[in-house]
């Protein structure tokens, strides 16, 4: 492997672990928000 290639796989994991932490920011999102509306019905 590459110098370049190594680089661009820490790059792609690093942005791959943000977006999963966004998606499980969102769901959990979704969930409380779906408690909340389950609450007032």
């Amino acid at each position: 492997m590459e110098v370049a290639d190594a680089k661009r796989l820490k790059a792609l994991e690093a942005e791959n672990a943000k977006l999963k932490k966004m998606l499980a920011e969102q769901m959990m999102d979704v969930a409380t928000l779906k408690e909340m509306l389950g609450k007032n019905f």
